[in-house]
C-alpha cells in the first residue's frame, strides 16, 4: 500500500444517606424495610451482571527487556480513526485489563487515541505496558512526516501528556524510510529520550528493507512489523534475525484486516491490498462458509493462530471498537498453535502465489 493511501486512511479512534432523627423513627423504618424485604418475591431481585472470568493468556518474554507480555495486545488505531466514543473505549480497555490484557499499543497520529487511553486507564497504569510511536507530529505544530530530533522529542512529550503517564515502556519510530534510518538522527532522538528516562525501551515499526536495517543496526530493542496470512515477507526477512538478536517482536495487522469478509473490493483503501492478495491465495479456511466460522479453525481463528505462533513473535496487536472482541480473540488463541501441516500448507501456498511485489504493508 502506498504512503499516500496510508495517509488517506489516517485522515478517515452515592446516593446520599439520611440519618434518622430519633431512635423510634429509625426502629420503625427498619421494621418496614424488613417486612418489605421478606414479602418481596425472589424473582424480583435484581441480579448483578457476572464479571467475566480472567482468561489464562500465554505470556512471553519481550526480547531482552524486563517485560513479559500477553500474546494478545490491544492496538488503538481503530478507536482513533473511527472516533469511538470515550464510554465505549472505557469499557473495551477496562474489560480487557480485567481479563488478562497487559500491552496497549498506540501512536501520536492515531487521532485522539492516546488521550482516550489516558482518560480510560491512566489510573491502572501499573497493570499494563504502554507502547507508542512517533514521527508524524511537527514541532511547530500540525501533522506530517517529522523525523528530526526536535520534532521527535516534542512528539514524545505530547504522548506522555496525552497518555497521562510519566514514562512510556516503549517508543517506536513509526515507519520511516530506510534512508531516514540510515541518517541516524531519528534513532539518536529515541536514544536521548531513553537516557532522559522518558521512555524505557526504543523500537522500530515498519516493514521490508527498512525493518531489516532496523534489526541489523543493533540499536533497537524491538521491531513491530506486519505478519499474517496475506503478508509473509518478514517470516524469512526479519523474524529469524530479530529472534537471534533477542528483540521483542510485535505483530501488527495479525489478521490481515479480516479482508476475507468482503465479497467485493472494499472501499477502505487500507484493506484493499490484502483483499486482492487473498483473492489469489484462496485459502480454504478463508473462503465460503469458513469466513463466518467464529471458532478457532475458522478464518479469524486460523489467521490469528498462524501469526501468534510464528517463531520470534512476542505479541499480536489487534484493534477493535467492540468491548467483547478482545476476549473473543483471546479465546481463539487458547486453541494453541496450528498443526504443523496447516502451517506448512499456508506457507506453501504463499510461496506458490506471492509475487515479488508482495512486500510488507505499512
Amino acid at each position: 500500500m502506498s504512503d499516500s493511501t496510508r495517509r488517506d486512511f489516517l485522515k478517515r479512534s452515592a446516593a446520599a444517606t439520611v440519618l434518622a432523627s430519633g431512635a423510634m423513627t429509625a426502629a420503625a423504618s427498619a421494621m418496614r424495610q424488613a417486612g418489605q424485604s421478606a414479602t418481596k418475591p425472589a424473582d424480583k431481585q435484581e441480579a448483578k451482571p457476572a464479571t467475566p472470568a480472567k482468561i489464562d493468556v500465554e505470556r512471553r518474554p519481550f526480547g531482552k527487556t524486563d517485560m513479559k507480555v500477553a500474546i494478545l495486545g490491544f492496538g488503538s488505531a481503530e478507536i482513533g480513526y473511527e472516533r469511538t466514543e470515550q464510554g465505549v473505549v472505557d469499557k473495551i480497555l477496562n474489560a480487557a485489563l480485567d481479563q488478562g490484557l497487559n500491552v496497549v499499543d498506540t501512536a501520536e497520529c492515531y487521532v485522539d487515541a492516546e488521550e482516550q487511553i489516558g482518560r480510560a486507564i491512566a489510573g491502572r497504569r501499573k497493570e499494563f505496558f504502554l507502547f507508542s510511536k512517533c514521527g508524524h507530529t511537527k514541532k511547530e505544530g500540525g501533522r506530517g512526516d517529522a523525523w528530526d530530533k526536535d520534532s521527535l522529542m516534542h512528539s514524545i512529550e505530547l504522548s506522555l501528556k496525552r497518555c497521562k503517564t510519566d514514562v512510556l515502556d516503549l517508543i517506536q519510530l513509526h515507519s520511516c524510510s530506510l534512508e531516514t534510518l540510515q541518517k541516524g538522527e531519528c534513532i539518536e532522538a529515541l536514544e536521548t529520550a531513553r537516557k532522559q528516562g522518558k521512555v524505557r525501551y526504543i523500537g522500530y515499526s515498519g516493514d521490508s528493507r527498512a525493518a531489516r536495517y532496523a534489526v541489523e543496526c543493533g540499536r533497537f530493542d524491538s521491531l513491530q512489523t506486519s505478519v499474517n496470512i496475506a503478508d509473509q515477507e518478514c517470516i524469512e526477512l526479519t523474524l529469524p534475525l530479530a529472534k537471534e538478536k533477542g528483540m521483542g517482536v510485535i505483530a501488527k495487522r495479525p489478521i490481515a484486516n479480516a479482508a476475507w469478509r468482503y465479497d467485493t473490493q472494499p472501499e477502505n483503501g487500507y484493506h484493499v491490498e490484502y483483499w486482492k492478495r487473498l483473492q489469489k491465495l484462496a485459502y480454504a479456511f478463508a473462503t465460503g462458509d469458513k469466513r463466518n466460522d467464529n471458532g478457532p479453525d475458522g478464518a479469524a481463528g486460523t489467521a490469528l493462530r498462524f501469526t501468534a505462533f510464528q517463531p520470534g513473535v512476542c505479541v499480536c496487536i489487534v484493534g477493535t471498537s467492540k468491548p467483547e472482541r478482545w476476549r473473543q480473540n483471546a479465546e481463539l488463541l487458547k486453541a494453541g498453535a496450528l498443526s504443523e501441516e496447516s502451517v506448512k500448507s499456508i506457507r506453501a501456498r504463499w510461496k506458490e502465489i506471492a509475487s515479488a511485489e508482495w512486500i510488507g504493508q505499512i
